[in-house]
């Protein structure tokens, strides 16, 4: 393996590792869901923020209707983080993240409609799969209580940000995934911010330490170091690498928070994960 390709093969494993640990935050913070995605998209537009003003010039929106609309994907985002810190609150980080992972379906269901392109048989079978995981899942506990409840957040999170990921790929063949992540994240901080006049929380210098961890390391490094590792691994191996985020959440809840999933769970997510990652490999070679 070339020099550079190693690199960038550790850099996308570290940033899918961080994105996996951002979910046991919903754990470690004794906030609502909102608050800690206003901190999260805070912190991380700060940090994005200033990676631009210290590295070279970067093409930014100047009109208008461009910024509005990122404003509005910002919004999309907030909805997004949301349900996902929601899930795992309600639940587990095992529930929230494996329920998420359900949004290469939504996608597989949305690309053709927006994009014009043709819909295939793997992709249906995909997303049958998905959904049977789904079923295995939640069955154990009768269709109701937390397991359920975290699943249908985990799903809402997984929707959004499909649609969110559709969306965007209008604009990142323009402008820099930086400057689309700083947009995106300033407009949901600001969107959030009236929140706290609205609502009395109390946050210490403990939990706004684990904000700016979450905002700066779990958010702004990790989609840097991502979006570098792209330029020596190819999309679709990083595609495949992107589904271990499940898999390096539930190890570090295991050992950070002792949480142990249900069989159901782990079978239910396994399904969920083999099926994404089969029609990943697919669609790449196609």
């Amino acid at each position: 393996m070339q020099p550079n390709r190693f690199s960038g093969l550790i850099e996308i494993h570290v940033a899918v590792l961080l994105f996996g640990l951002a979910g046991l935050f919903g754990k470690f913070l004794a906030l609502p869901a909102w608050c800690i995605v206003l901190g999260r998209t805070a912190f991380a537009a700060a940090a994005l923020g200033g990676t631009l003003l210290l590295g070279k010039g970067a093409h930014l929106p100047q009109d208008r209707r461009t910024m509005i609309l990122f404003g509005l994907l910002g919004l999309l985002l907030a909805g997004h983080w949301i349900a996902f810190f929601q899930a795992i609150q309600v639940s587990s980080v095992a529930v929230g993240l494996l329920a998420f992972s359900t949004f290469p379906m939504f996608i597989t269901f949305l690309e053709p409609f927006w994009f014009h392109e043709k819909r295939r048989g793997i992709d249906i079978v995909t997303s049958v799969l998905v959904v049977l995981g789904l079923v295995i899942m939640v069955y154990p506990s009768g269709f109701s209580g937390q397991i359920l409840a975290g699943t249908l957040w985990g799903t809402v999170a997984g929707f959004t940000f499909a649609i969110l990921s559709l969306l965007n790929r209008k604009w990142v063949r323009k402008y820099s995934p930086v400057v689309i992540a700083l947009y995106q994240n300033g407009a949901a901080a600001l969107a959030l911010l009236p929140m706290l006049a609205w609502t009395e929380v109390r946050i210490d210098a403990g939990q706004l330490g684990l904000l700016a961890l979450l905002g700066v390391f779990c958010t702004a490094l990790s989609h840097a170091l991502f979006i570098r590792g792209l330029t020596f691994v190819r999309a679709q191996l990083a595609s495949v690498v992107a589904c271990l985020e499940p898999v390096y959440g539930i190890f570090f809840a295991f050992f950070l928070l002792q949480e142990i999933p249900s069989a159901g769970t782990l079978v239910g997510g396994a399904v969920i994960l083999l099926a994404t990652v089969a029609a990943t490999i697919q669609r790449a070679s196609t």
